[in-house]
């Protein structure tokens, strides 16, 4: 006669080996479809966004295409809007969202991460002839671009700032030259690759932050195989110089260092 204390062993046993396969369920669901599905904004250069013709491309795009051929299938990608992003890996409309999300306490609480794969600065951006805002505690009372839920925006809250809605980089900047808000915190490194194609654009950098973010790929939680998988890409793509040729491709330069 079997024991309580050895049918819950046995229970825990089973319990272990269910969640097991559990976690092994997104892994083993892209390698069958052959497809990763990726969630990106498609808006946001030079990470995601469309060339002059039409096709998707940008630094992000490139990394999401190499962490795929690395697990041994295409990628496939689902955009749409920045704030409607992780709702839809919530809703299952992909595996993953490779769209520079910052690895966050908040969001570590929900989310698994991938390991880092870039790290930016947030940079302060206003129009040419802004004279009044010369650092991050100068947008107390004025109006900052921004998507809603960006953390850029909850940097911009925290310093006092209006927050007026934007679908994304572009229009924040736009906004800016136009005179239509008075700044916008956004990334360092789009704001040199927008100048790159728009050197004439009435706009810069003020400020930048010295504390770096760092972006991960945002998965579901539970799921340590495709995290393990996800790491192991990222780190050949590392190492075999593919991630270096994507950064001078997109920056001009090895931005890692």
């Amino acid at each position: 006669m079997k024991t309580i204390a050895t049918l819950l062993l046995a229970g825990m046993v089973q319990i272990g080996f269910s969640g097991a396969a559990l976690a092994e369920t997104d892994l083993a669901k892209i390698q069958s479809a052959g497809v990763f599905k990726i969630g990106t904004e498609g808006t946001y250069p030079p990470f995601t966004f469309h060339d002059a013709s039409g096709a998707l491309t940008g630094f992000d795009v490139d990394i999401g295409r190499e962490v795929a051929k690395r697990l041994k299938v295409k990628a496939e990608f689902v955009e749409g809007k920045w704030d409607g992003l992780i709702a839809g890996l919530d809703a299952k409309r992909y595996e993953a969202v490779i769209n520079q999300v910052s690895i966050t306490p908040e969001r570590q609480a929900k989310y698994d991460f991938s390991t880092p794969y870039l790290s930016s600065k947030a940079a302060l951006i206003v129009r040419d002839d802004n004279k009044t805002i010369k650092t991050f505690e100068d947008l107390k009372g004025k109006k900052s671009a921004h998507t809603l839920t960006s953390n850029y925006a909850q940097l911009a809250r925290g310093y006092g700032a209006e927050i007026v809605a934007t679908d994304g980089f572009n229009q924040s900047v736009d906004l800016v030259a136009q005179g239509r808000a008075d700044a916008t915190i956004n990334d360092n490194l789009s704001f040199l690759d927008f100048k790159k194609h728009k050197p004439d654009a009435p706009v810069k950098i003020v400020a930048s932050r010295s504390d770096a973010e760092q972006v991960g790929i945002l998965i579901e939680k539970g799921n340590p195989q495709l995290k393990e998988a996800i790491d192991k890409a990222l780190a050949d793509i590392k190492s075999d110089g593919t991630w270096q040729r994507i950064s001078v491709k997109y920056f001009g330069t090895d931005v890692s260092k």
